[in-house]
């Protein structure tokens, strides 16, 4: 098909679709108030809906005062019930499928209701909608002269009382429309492959040949593929092999320490990075504008949002709140009930609100990945520019990392401990360690405070990882593969004590 007639179609429904987004733009509130009802109705006679009668609830504070806010622990019974096939438990339709996800803190399972309706009105719908901004503000891109290369975590599904589990990606691609691989790579057959080393080099010899669009995968994983390309062709940058690759669709973890990374392998001045935000629960925003990195909460994917600001969060006075209350600049934990039976469910996730009129987000990190033992409150976010700082400063690059807590012990006071695998070291390892906690207290002040004459805590501690030392250790814990984090920061020392062991 001629790329100008593609471009006409999907104009037409780019049309369409944004008097759609207009709504909520224009209502959002509203929205979300309808999709709140819609959602109780639906599930009304549900074992749930009957626990909490549904029917009879007609307002947000009914909803909040009688349904209580739950984690995966609360209703992992219910999952496995529903996994072996019974029905009607806390959505109205049969649930097919399962998104296995472990997350990057446990080591067991979760098991994430997928139903018709997410994978359709959510998780779909949201592929169209990041094409279509993508379009609206690039009228002349040429996405469809080519293919878009996904990189997923998939393994293959595996089917057991007439329900199948298996990462979201493998249920993303059991679940898509046969021409949908005419217009994507790697096949079907090469994403659903369960050997992450195998699956990677496959990856590598089929999409060389391709004519490469755009990329889609998490940042860290699609560097291991991009060096790994140009490590199997012998060329210095990406655009010898696909010259008319224009955009990387990007989510999953920050950016941030990896962006000057991706602009030595795509050295032009008009090449794009967009970033999502979508996980085994749903798909929740998406960067609606060129060059600008802050996420638009979409509210009409089924979703309904609530919102837990940080500093009650887990306390006694812990407040949860409506998408309505919400304030710009501060740190909330997500909260949502969704078209696949999740209610009032912990993510485990916070965000920052940018802007209210839309209402736009950054991602700042997870409930259980911060540093908090001395009452600094470090966070993903606060680390990911300290980081991104220094390393500029010192013309580094950064594989990855992870920090934990020096508890305190005896007479000698607390610390931070790091341990950082480095692309590029940097020259001077004792200028990158005060650089970086220079860099901390300037964009956290409680660290600030307690670094301040190491009144709490003392400098921290960094140690240079070895080649490979991330990637060895998600080996060991059969994790390799896209969906799959690193755990950036933590307030037990678990992850760092063993990636040190791993070290030696």
């Amino acid at each position: 098909m001629p790329i100008p007639l593609v471009n006409s179609i999907a104009s037409w429904f780019l049309k369409k679709r944004f008097h759609q987004i207009e709504l909520f733009l224009k209502y959002p509130i509203e929205v979300q108030e309808e999709l709140l009802q819609y959602l109780l109705q639906q599930a009304k006679g549900t074992e749930y809906g009957k626990r909490y009668d549904f029917s009879s609830i007609r307002s947000y504070r009914e909803f909040a005062d009688r349904i209580p806010i739950s984690q995966y622990e609360d209703i992992e019974p219910d999952i496995e019930r529903s996994r072996c096939g019974e029905a009607n438990i806390f959505w109205h339709k049969p649930i097919k499928w399962f998104a296995k996800s472990s997350g990057t803190t446990n080591a067991k399972s979760k098991f994430i209701p997928v139903s018709e309706e997410s994978l359709e009105d959510c998780h779909y719908a949201a592929s169209k909608d990041l094409l279509c901004m993508y379009l609206n503000n690039n009228p002349d891109a040429q996405l469809f002269v080519g293919k878009g290369l996904r990189l997923g975590g998939s393994k293959e599904l595996y089917k057991e009382n007439g329900t199948a589990f298996g990462d979201l990606s493998a249920i993303l691609i059991d679940n898509m429309p046969f021409w949908a691989e005419f217009s994507s790579t790697p096949s079907n057959e090469i994403s659903l492959m369960a050997d992450w080393e195998t699956k990677m080099q496959a990856i590598v010899d089929e999409t060389i040949n391709e004519n490469v669009t755009s990329l889609a995968g998490v940042p860290s994983w699609m560097l291991v593929l991009l060096n790994n390309v140009l490590e199997t062709t012998g060329k210095e940058h990406i655009f010898e092999i696909w010259p008319n690759l224009e955009v990387y669709f990007h989510g999953g973890v920050s950016f941030d320490p990896y962006i000057d990374q991706y602009n030595k392998l795509f050295p032009k001045e008009n090449f794009r990075y967009y970033e999502i935000y979508n996980a085994s629960e749903g798909f929740f925003a998406i960067q609606d504008r060129n060059a600008n990195k802050e996420l638009l909460l979409m509210l009409d994917y089924g979703i309904f949002y609530e919102f837990i600001p940080m500093d009650s969060y887990g306390t006694p006075s812990e407040k949860i709140i409506p998408l309505s209350e919400v304030e710009v600049g501060k740190n909330y934990a997500i909260v949502i009930t969704t078209n696949a039976g999740l209610w009032r469910y912990k993510i485990g996730d916070t965000v920052r609100f940018t802007s209210t009129n839309p209402y736009r987000i950054k991602v700042t990190g997870r409930t259980k990945h911060h540093i908090n033992a001395f009452g600094e409150e470090l966070i993903i976010e606060n680390a990911e520019a300290a980081l991104k700082k220094t390393t500029q400063l010192t013309q580094s690059e950064i594989v990855d990392y992870t920090a934990a807590p020096i508890y305190m012990n005896g007479r000698e006071k607390g610390a931070h401990e790091w341990i950082i695998e480095f692309k590029t070291p940097p020259k001077d390892f004792s200028k990158f360690t005060q650089l970086l906690d220079r860099s901390l207290q300037e964009v956290n002040s409680d660290y600030e405070a307690k670094r301040y004459n190491n009144t709490t805590l003392n400098a921290p501690t960094i140690h240079c990882g070895r080649e490979r030392l991330f990637y060895d250790w998600l080996k060991e814990k059969d994790k390799l593969g896209g969906q799959h984090k690193v755990p950036r920061l933590s307030n037990t020392r678990d992850y760092l004590e063993e990636l040190l062991n791993l070290n030696k």
